[in-house]
């Protein structure tokens, strides 16, 4: 990889320093973060309980907004659903608010219940009407002691691990669309999925070499004709006599051909797609590394809570960095 070109070298290359130029409203903004202060709008208290079924079988009790507003304060506090029931039901109780609490029976089974995935909340619209999409995937454990026993007594555990896909908006950093998988899906397989969950148009799409191949640059033609795709193409990728004049993939290996990968990153701007590297390492040391949940349909759920509350998160604090000059010797 480039990066890795001249290792032993680069102690010599100073670092890029960034100020922040709205220090004052970011901290402001990270104090908001771990306040306690909560209310409930009087359409949410309209629909806490849910409407009534007009087909066969038993009356739920609690609408979704009640059983996401529960588990979404027991992810932002770290709580267990038994602790996140006596929570919800004492920060009601100080509200003055008597309405029923969902226990933790009632949470658990609801979280499993598998819900099609909805368009996310866009807290920042770009000025261009169309996003700089990039794409990453990261992995997250199940809940289980697997790597405790293969470290201190050897043996092999039979837990697997989930994949979490994201799609951010460059401008914003936003969380604009997640997928969860099990381990053994494909990076590039995922691409479809993550794009209908995009309405606005994309005039840019990045993502790493993992996402190389046609079917990725076909998705994002069909999402938006006339994106553009930045993926570096695998190193022994050569370009097709035969393929289309205008075939985005070809002008990269013949880009790198020429001037090198190094140069390439430069002129497609594909360093920008570090913002997604920095988005799932705020999901890691915010949400957490390992799920909690048992079920894979309550994992999904809880992927898409957490991934809710970042954007809340970002939107109360988001800071505005410009790189310094260094001084030239």
């Amino acid at each position: 990889m480039p990066f890795k070109h001249n290792v032993s070298r680069h102690h010599r290359i100073g670092k890029m320093k960034f100020k922040l130029t709205n220090w004052p409203e970011y901290e402001a903004g990270l104090r908001r973060r771990g306040s306690l202060t909560l209310w409930i709008t009087a359409e949410a208290l309209s629909c806490w309980q849910a409407p009534k079924r007009t087909t066969r079988g038993g009356q739920p009790r609690y609408s979704d907004l009640a059983i996401e507003t529960a588990l979404t304060l027991g992810l932002v506090f770290g709580l267990r659903l038994r602790q996140t029931e006596g929570f919800v039901s004492s920060v009601l109780k100080l509200m003055g608010l008597d309405l029923a609490v969902p226990d933790h029976t009632t949470l658990s089974r609801r979280a499993s219940k598998p819900r099609a995935p909805k368009k996310r909340q866009v807290f920042r619209l770009p000025e261009t009407g169309s996003v700089l999409v990039l794409v990453d995937s990261t992995g997250l454990q199940i809940y289980g002691a697997s790597q405790w026993l293969e470290e201190k007594h050897a043996t092999k555990s039979c837990r697997g691990w989930r994949k979490l896909h994201l799609a951010l908006d460059a401008d914003s950093g936003d969380i604009i669309a997640h997928v969860m998988t099990d381990q053994d899906a494909g990076d590039a397989s995922q691409v479809g999925p993550l794009l209908d969950q995009i309405d606005m148009p994309i005039h840019q799409f990045t993502a790493d070499g993992a996402y190389d191949g046609n079917p990725t640059y076909d998705a994002v033609t069909r999402h938006s004709a006339g994106a553009v795709v930045v993926i570096p193409p695998r190193a022994n990728a050569v370009e097709r006599p035969d393929a289309d004049p205008s075939s985005q993939r070809d002008r990269h290996i013949a880009a790198i051909n020429a001037d090198g990968r190094l140069k390439w990153q430069v002129a497609t701007g594909y360093g920008k797609r570090s913002l997604v590297e920095t988005a799932i390492g705020r999901y890691k040391s915010i949400i957490g590394h390992r799920l909690r949940a048992r079920s894979f349909g309550a994992q999904r759920t809880e992927v898409a809570i957490g991934c809710s509350v970042l954007n809340r998160m970002l939107a109360c604090a988001r800071p505005k960095s410009v790189r310094c000059k260094t001084a030239t010797p």
